[in-house]
């Protein structure tokens, strides 16, 4: 699976588009994290995957990248920028982005999330009798 990623993002023999190529790992990996029995997988798998999936990265764009890597390119200015010649979808831009919010800043996010639900506590009616 993971040598096909790197087949659907070469663009001539031996030359990989990156921005593709980290489009689509991160996207495998947002799918299997978010339904790993689809992917036949249980969440114990998700540690030894997330292993792997490194260590190919690691070999495709260099030692010094890794998925948090690939999140954080999708979440600067060029990654948004290939995120749209990609012409992704804006569900899966928004996918993409929450992982990447999640992976990149857990606390941060965690507070967000809870900024969230106490807002939309704050919003709902009362109830008629109080």
């Amino acid at each position: 699976m993971l040598d096909d990623l790197v087949e659907r993002s070469q663009v001539v023999e031996r030359f990989i588009d990156k921005d593709v190529y980290r489009i689509l790992l991160t996207t495998v990996w947002a799918n299997v994290v978010l339904n790993p029995d689809e992917a036949g997988l249980t969440p114990e798998d998700l540690e030894p995957l997330h292993s792997l999936i490194n260590e190919h990265i690691s070999g495709v764009l260099g030692q010094d990248q890794d998925l948090k890597a690939c999140f954080r390119y999708l979440n600067s200015k060029p990654g948004e920028q290939a995120m749209k010649t990609a012409r992704l979808t804006q569900n899966h831009k928004d996918l993409l982005l929450y992982l990447a919010s999640v992976i990149l800043d857990p606390e941060g996010h965690k507070r967000w999330m809870e900024d969230i639900v106490k807002d939309s506590l704050n919003d709902r009616p009362t109830h008629p009798r109080g």
